[in-house]
């Protein structure tokens, strides 16, 4: 998917505004954010919750997760299968976990692939009315597209620190909004 230029100015510029936050002072938003997680994201037991692993200064979900998981939630994470296509792959801490490129890594192909029900959204940039802008390969917004033509309607939960939001993010046909914004400063639904 081709991004506008628009798209790629507010991108370059919340990510550039991500990395710039001192270590130090990630590590205490991460920690907000996670404790705001766990007071918002209600989960039963074997419900499929997906995740994702940090890259770059990107927040580090893996506290989150593990308390999720001992709530009793599956957790699945991303893995790259083409240029295209993500699928959702079972994630456990004991996981055999491959490169998936671009820095990240994934459980590897022996892993069962789920379809989520709450989806922990990465992105570059988001604003108030719940459009994100991603990383511009249009992998979440194409992976959601296809699991809901199969019935699935997971709740998407982007996860972002607070330096990520924009005043308005264009919005193009095939992009698919959030349904909430979680940051270290909380969790907000959107209308």
């Amino acid at each position: 998917m081709a991004t506008t230029p628009e798209k790629a100015d507010l991108r370059n510029g919340r990510l550039a505004a991500r990395d710039a936050i001192p270590e130090e002072e990630r590590l205490e938003k991460n920690l907000s954010l996670t404790t705001h997680g766990l007071g918002a994201v209600h989960v039963s037991a074997h419900m499929i919750v997906s995740g994702f692993l940090p890259i770059r200064s990107e927040v580090d979900l893996k506290p989150l997760m593990a308390a999720l998981a001992q709530e009793g939630a599956r957790l699945c994470l991303p893995a790259i299968l083409d240029r295209t296509t993500i699928v959702f792959r079972e994630y456990r801490p004991d996981a055999e976990l491959i490169s998936m490129g671009f820095g990240t890594y994934g459980p590897a192909a022996h892993e069962p692939v789920l379809d989520p029900q709450i989806m922990l959204v990465p992105l570059a940039a988001f604003d108030r009315s719940g459009n994100r802008i991603g990383y511009g390969g249009g992998y979440y917004d194409r992976a959601i597209h296809l699991m809901r033509q199969k019935g699935g309607n997971p709740k998407l939960i982007g996860i972002a620190f607070d330096c990520q939001e924009v005043a308005s993010v264009p919005v193009e046909p095939h992009d698919i909004r959030l349904d909430a914004i979680l940051t270290e400063s909380g969790y907000r639904p959107f209308a």
